[in-house]
């Protein structure tokens, strides 16, 4: 069969698109560009935010066209929408062009489910309410031969107030790290130069082990696998970032010097209402603590704008963290209400022009630090994973340095997936332009 696997939301729905393309691959089947050309079609989707749920559902109402010029097209949906009941529902009852609806707790199974709707030709409904134990060496087909993303861990325990995450992924379960060591040393193997490593928080991993084990273990354990040059790793909770973490990337040469770091909210009375068991004093020590042990890191952040009850008073405090922390870049989000989470039951929801207009205040800030951020890297050289060409312009190429800045210079092909120096000469909000030393 021809496939074709749109994925929505986060690193994690990537990675576990990843795992379902490589086990279709396994079978035989072929991966086309163009789902017109598509005998299997799978839709992995995000609950994360509104607009993610309102784009699966625009898509649904596409498909069922193309599926009456293609009726022999296979439709899957999975990922954590799947995983509420009302979603289900809706899809079963208004969709009924969807062929196999599976969620996040059994991608593995999936080629069994396929096998299943192809024998009976019906609707296969196979959603796991509660994550078991997690299934070790299932086939990856990268999307790059020299970066990879790694997932360490599954599920989440804080339970933010405005967050359905732990709901629709379950509780933290961490793989050992044996497990991923020889994940990685696989992909090292093969020329991949750069892991990504993923979990919901990473700094808790290890704490679902049978056997003791901490994140900063696994980054030095890593750290000496042969022929990798660098570690990434994503999301931190900076209520669990610890003094040992900041100093494994202080000392580790191969794990970046690039922190995400979410805090949400530059308000400690809107923290305490997130659950995020923090305060903002708390967290700029923390950043403080961070810049003086690792004096180039680059540090980046999600915030959001409009949780219940926010006040102009809220925001400004934020605006102050914002100045206070200089991050290099923020990822903004507009409050959205998610079924199931404490936050979507308050009645003091904030209005959406309110949002709109504390988010235009936000981003003339952030994009007034990002830039002075990427100036300072004027004049400076830095080494520069290439990995693709510009997509606005096939004579240059652009990669990314270790703290994660975007950079375009002239360039070939011939560069991508090699990590080359190159120095910077121009400095822009979200990007460097430079050129390459020979």
């Amino acid at each position: 069969m021809k496939f074709k696997i749109t994925t929505y939301g986060c690193q994690m729905n990537e990675n576990d698109s990843e795992k379902i393309s490589g086990m279709l691959k396994n079978l035989g089947h072929l991966p086309v560009v163009d789902e017109k050309e598509a005998d299997l079609v799978i839709l992995n989707t995000c609950s994360v935010r509104e607009n993610a749920n309102d784009k699966f559902f625009g898509h649904l109402g596409y498909f069922k066209r193309l599926k009456e010029t293609n009726p022999k097209m296979v439709l899957c949906v999975c990922g954590c929408m799947m995983q509420q009941e009302s979603v289900i529902m809706e899809v079963k009852s208004r969709h009924r062009h969807v062929d196999i609806i599976f969620g996040t707790h059994n991608i593995h199974e999936f080629p069994q489910l396929l096998d299943q709707h192809l024998e009976k030709e019906e609707m296969i409904v196979d959603v796991w309410k509660d994550g078991a134990d997690i299934v070790e060496n299932l086939p990856v087909d990268h999307r790059y031969p020299f970066k990879a993303y790694v997932s360490i861990m599954h599920g989440c325990n804080n339970f933010c107030s405005y967050c359905i995450v732990p709901y629709t992924r379950g509780r933290e379960r961490s793989r050992k790290m044996e497990s991923i060591i020889l994940e990685v040393e696989a992909l090292a193997a093969n020329g991949c130069k750069e892991v990504t490593l993923l979990g919901q928080n990473v700094n808790s991993y290890g704490d679902s082990l049978e056997e003791p084990a901490t994140f900063s273990e696994l980054l030095t354990r890593l750290a000496n696998v042969e022929g990798l040059e660098r570690i990434r790793f994503m999301t931190s909770h900076p209520k669990d970032l610890s003094d040992d973490l900041i100093r494994v990337i202080a000392e580790e040469k191969k794990v970046c010097n690039h922190v995400h770091l979410p805090v949400q909210s530059g308000s400690s009375k809107v923290l305490r209402e997130m659950n995020r068991k923090y305060t903002k004093e708390q967290y700029l020590q923390l950043v403080e603590k961070i810049r003086k042990e690792v004096p180039e890191v680059a540090i980046t952040t999600d915030i959001i704008i409009g949780f219940p009850g926010e006040t102009e008073d809220d925001f400004e405090e934020t605006l102050d963290l914002m100045r206070l922390c200089s991050f290099d870049l923020a990822f903004t989000f507009l409050y959205s209400t998610r079924e199931l989470t404490p936050a979507s039951q308050r009645e003091d929801q904030v209005p959406d022009d309110i949002k709109h207009q504390r988010m235009d205040r936000l981003l003339e800030v952030h994009h007034e630090i990002s830039r002075a951020q990427n100036e300072k890297y004027l004049g400076k050289i830095v080494e520069v994973l290439v990995e693709g060409l510009s997509k606005n312009n096939p004579d240059r190429v652009s990669g990314r340095t270790e703290t994660a800045k975007l950079v375009n210079f002239p360039g070939d092909e011939s560069m991508v997936g090699q990590i080359v120096k190159v120095k910077i000469t121009d400095a822009k909000t979200f990007s460097l332009d430079g050129t390459i030393i020979e």
